[in-house]
């Protein structure tokens, strides 16, 4: 079984994935490090640009009839049995992502993809079983305990999010009219 556990940065993917990981006895891939050991991803500045479709290809290759957990952003672009999106409060995600020194012009594109489910979304228009967890206020064994829950339930679980009550509180990090 493939579960990618996707969201936008600062969402706690990276800390889900391999506790999900150990729980369930499965292995843990990043999709940075595998692109980055399989030459499907490039550095560029501090990111890695990464081709997707060759990405889907050595990750079906590799990994073929075993258990996997698959950690990134792009993780939700793979076939996979199941896609696990995480959500967060983007008012978090703005404070997460300013820590991490990221420019304001990435956390002003990561607070909207938030705001505005763009992840989500990508992950249904390529995927059947979506599941959508809301990780805010909630620990990440809190977190794993859920998705464990919705896995073994079989349910595809979207639409229970909803940002709008903080448009007005995270209005100072997007770029409207531009850069």
């Amino acid at each position: 079984m493939i579960i990618a556990v996707s969201g936008t940065p600062g969402v706690g993917k990276t800390t889900v994935s391999k506790l999900l990981s150990k729980r369930l006895g499965y292995k843990y891939v990043s999709v940075r490090d595998f692109a980055l050991s399989k030459g499907i991803g490039e550095k560029v500045g501090d990111e890695v640009e990464i081709d997707v479709d060759a990405l889907a290809r050595a990750i079906m290759e590799e990994f073929q009839g075993e258990n996997i957990v698959v950690d990134g952003h792009l993780s939700h672009l793979i076939p996979a049995d199941v896609v696990v999106v995480l959500r967060l409060d983007p008012r978090i995600v703005a404070q997460r992502l300013e820590k991490r020194g990221y420019p304001w012009k990435k956390l002003a594109e990561n607070v909207e993809a938030e705001l505005v489910d763009v992840i989500l979304i990508e992950a249904l228009e390529e995927n059947e079983r979506v599941i959508e967890v809301d990780t805010t206020g909630k620990s990440p064994d809190e977190v794993v305990e859920e998705i464990i829950r919705l896995l073994e339930s079989g349910q595809r679980r979207v639409g229970v999010v909803d940002w709008s009550n903080v448009y007005e509180d995270v209005l100072r990090y997007l770029r409207l009219g531009g850069d």
